[in-house]
């Protein structure tokens, strides 16, 4: 099946394009059957060869979805735009609480709040057991 698609020339971030007639399946690079015309989107030139382009769009020859929004925006296609692309979102990670106390300690009355800091500071002073040294056996 054949398509009418741009084929990228040009330098590297100075792009230019061919408009093509080829294979659908073939590489983009590779073997055309017939050169259309030309696009620069950096100077907005457009050229093409008004006839071939209309007797291949009369046999019924796919576009690609940006070559159809080209021709719209020249008016060859009486047609609405396509999506031509889709940038894929990325997954959104759920928010982070901020260092804030747990809801439960919220409600604590002061007295309640002061019991808990007491145990917890009990259990920091409460001597700790002396560990006898381990000896390498020979």
């Amino acid at each position: 099946m054949l398509t009418i698609r741009l084929q990228r020339t040009g330098k590297k971030n100075q792009a230019d394009f061919r408009i093509v007639l080829a294979e659908k399946e073939s590489p983009v690079s590779k073997k055309v059957v017939e050169i259309l015309g030309s696009y620069n989107p950096r100077k907005k030139t457009f050229q093409v060869k008004e006839e071939r382009l209309k007797y291949w769009v009369a046999q019924r020859v796919e576009l690609s979805e940006t070559m159809h929004n080209l021709l719209v925006d020249k008016k060859f296609v009486d047609a609405k735009k396509v999506k031509a692309f889709n940038i894929p979102k990325k997954p959104v990670e759920p928010a982070k609480p901020a260092d804030s106390p747990p809801a439960a300690a919220a409600t604590e009355t002061p007295a309640e709040a002061a019991e808990a800091i007491a145990e917890v500071e009990a259990k920091i002073e409460a001597p700790v057991a002396e560990e006898k040294p381990v000896e390498p056996a020979a």
